[in-house]
């Protein structure tokens, strides 16, 4: 069957047929049907064009399996609430790496806070600590490093972190937190031998 041939076909019987045999002809004419909607939505939460292009097609990336486990009764109420939803945890989670971003900076202050010798002046001092952050960061293995710094230095999310390196968000989660513990012990090391 041509794709045009499956326009007629209501939302419910595009469902089955995707079920059925993984019919991407089916899934196109969802797709096509609902983007607007689910492009809308997302512009509304994210207030971002761009963000709302990228969460689009997300979102129907991950319906592509989604939709088989449910049983779908109105299928434009469905992706309404499944795109709302993706934008939502969308925010939670850019909160949440901003908060971590705060925490870091409290963090990065405490940790390069010692005491001013009074021949040293401020740009020597910032120079000592960048130093010693420096080679913090070299202590830490590969994973590590990685993640801290597309974290805190490039100031991605989660998220981006996980796309780009291919590590689960989990994966990345914990490689940050252990980053961070990790270059604060490193951090108190090299100041305990300077």
């Amino acid at each position: 069957m041509s794709p045009a041939s499956y326009n007629h076909l209501s939302d419910s019987e595009l469902i089955a047929l995707y079920k059925l045999d993984s019919n991407k002809q089916a899934f196109g004419i969802l797709f096509n049907r609902y983007t607007h909607l689910v492009f809308g939505v997302c512009v509304k939460y994210l207030k971002d064009r761009d963000d709302a292009e990228d969460a689009v097609m997300q979102i129907f990336e991950k319906l592509l399996t989604d939709i088989i486990k449910h049983d779908v009764q109105e299928f434009k109420f469905w992706i309404h609430t499944v795109a709302k939803n993706h934008c939502l945890m969308q925010l939670r989670k850019e909160q949440l790496a901003r908060k971590h971003q705060n925490q870091l900076d409290k963090d990065a202050i405490s940790l390069m806070d010692f005491t001013e010798d009074a021949h040293h002046d401020r740009n020597e001092i910032k120079e000592i600590q960048l130093n010693e952050m420096n080679l913090a960061l070299k202590q830490l293995n590969d994973t590590q490093r990685r993640c801290v710094e597309l974290f805190y230095i490039q100031d991605k999310s989660y998220q981006q972190i996980a796309l780009e390196t291919g590590f689960t968000l989990n994966e990345v989660r914990s490689y940050i937190q252990n980053g961070k513990r990790n270059l604060k012990i490193h951090l108190e090391k090299i100041r305990e031998r300077n």
